[in-house]
């Protein structure tokens, strides 16, 4: 059952939203809390670099962290065009990244060789220790630590966790991280084995391992952990009375994470071609499929901007053209474009940041039609709305201009019956826009939803929204000929 209203009040300015200052123990805090994880990020890091220095010297960790990073830019920038349509705070991208390229990475470093040394002295057999560490502790670990970096987002940024999307691109910035970390401790090691066997070139241990894990296999953690974050997402995406949907559904994203990473570890043990042959006929055809997956859940939350947002249009919250503008990417991208290029780069920030709250209130307005939202729709409602109307004035004008620019030109079909123009005479072949006469004759117009348009002050059709005329320019049919 839907808990949201057809149509939404129309403003009448920028209201004040929430009550007043709650009391606050010093540890609730924001700065506090914040603080806290910061210093606690930080010390993992210094850590984590004074053991990885540890093992690779100072030279070959120089070395690994400079091949290292080439692929960081490369895959966190794909995250980023995946969230696009409803991008997150970008603090929660640099905690995700600095989660797994510190604490996680420090988590499984110590736990991994923990679990080892114990199995091997257990066992006496370091041969299978490091094989059975490599295949099951390894991947149990590494994608446990990954996944407390989503849980801990789902849980105290709900609302910037909406969907399948938001699981994907944190899991993947955190998993991201981690394999930053895990670069340089082998691209190091490997510097340091060449260093003593004197190998160069590319028969060198380093160009071996660059070629394996930079060139090959960039997305290997990436692509495990997002199957966490799908998981988490399609949680998101269920509704409160879903209880076991939602407990299920991450641990087994988790899982299948942990068996997909498993599989990855233990290609080495199938013989001379294993890995390749592992590569070739799973790991390929399993990263082609979660990219379509998300490509196609991308264009899925962009149909559900277009049809969720022309009930706030009808209501006067936005124009008749905004909902086909906000949910188009190219339109999005000319609005900020024209505002930038216009007002300067302030303007454009502001359509950027109007874009954004127009697409969560899509999104909160169809969980709300589904019935899945929280309690808290109102409230969260009535903030996004204002947030919006402050940026109105120059985000509106931006967005109906890149709707001009972007709408489809219709072919247009001359009439088999008579048209007759203002002053009587039959138009057979007249303007597109002349759909019938009036009661004096005159040809009548139709705007977005079909509602008469009366002439206005200079003869400009004039709309009707849902509280009487509205500008001329909100009557604006985007789907007009263009000339």
């Amino acid at each position: 059952m839907a808990i949201c209203p057809p149509y939404p009040t129309h403003p009448s300015g920028p209201a004040p939203v929430g009550g007043g200052p709650r009391h606050a123990h010093w540890w609730q805090r924001k700065r506090v809390r914040y603080g806290a994880l910061a210093a606690l990020l930080t010390l993992s890091g210094l850590v984590i670099l004074a053991l990885v220095r540890r093992q690779t010297g100072t030279e070959g960790f120089l070395v690994g962290l400079g091949l290292a990073v080439l692929p960081v830019p490369l895959l966190t920038a794909a995250f980023r065009w995946l969230d696009r349509v409803d991008p997150g705070p970008w603090r929660n991208m640099v905690f995700a990244f600095a989660w797994g390229a510190c604490a996680a990475a420090l988590i499984a470093i110590v736990a991994n060789s923990f679990a080892t040394k114990w199995i091997a002295t257990a066992t006496a057999d370091p041969a299978g220790a490091d094989t059975l560490g490599a295949t099951v502790i390894a991947p149990v670990v590494e994608e446990s630590a990954k996944a407390a970096a989503v849980l801990l987002i789902f849980l105290f940024r709900r609302r910037d966790f909406t969907g399948i999307v938001d699981g994907v691109v944190i899991a993947g910035v955190t998993a991201t991280g981690f394999a930053f970390t895990e670069n340089i401790l082998y691209l190091g090691t490997a510097f340091g084995a060449d260093q003593v066997t004197g190998g160069r070139g590319i028969a060198s241990v380093t160009a071996a391992t660059f070629f394996v894990r930079v060139v090959m296999s960039p997305f290997a953690h990436p692509l495990f952990t997002v199957l966490t974050g799908i998981g988490f997402g399609v949680a998101a995406l269920s509704g409160e009375r879903q209880r076991l949907r939602r407990l299920l559904l991450p641990p087994t994203g988790l899982l299948l994470a942990m068996g997909m990473h498993a599989f990855w570890n233990g290609s080495s043990t199938f013989g001379d071609y294993g890995f390749f042959a592992v590569y070739g006929a799973f790991m390929v055809p399993a990263f082609g499929l979660l990219t379509w997956l998300v490509v196609w859940t991308r264009q899925r939350e962009l149909r559900t901007v277009r049809e969720e947002l022309p009930a706030y249009a009808a209501a006067g919250w936005l124009t008749p053209a905004e909902p086909f503008a906000l949910g188009s990417m190219r339109a999005r991208r000319l609005a900020r474009e024209y505002a930038g290029r216009h007002l300067g780069k302030p303007a454009a920030r502001t359509v950027a940041q109007y874009e954004a709250y127009a697409t969560s209130l899509a999104f909160l307005r169809h969980r709300g039609r589904l019935g899945r939202a929280g309690a808290d729709f109102a409230v969260r409602e009535r903030e996004l709305l204002h947030a919006m109307w402050r940026g109105r004035e120059v985000a509106q004008p931006a967005l109906d201009h890149a709707a001009r620019m972007t709408a489809p030109p219709v072919r247009v079909v001359a009439p088999p019956w008579p048209v007759y123009g203002v002053y009587g005479h039959s138009q057979r072949y007249g303007p597109a826009q002349h759909q019938g006469a009036g009661p004096d004759g005159r040809p009548q117009a139709h705007g977005w939803y079909g509602q008469p348009q009366e002439p206005g002050g200079h003869g400009q059709p004039q709309g009707y929204g849902a509280y009487g005329p509205v500008a001329p320019s909100a009557a604006y049919n985007p789907y007009r000929t263009r000339p």
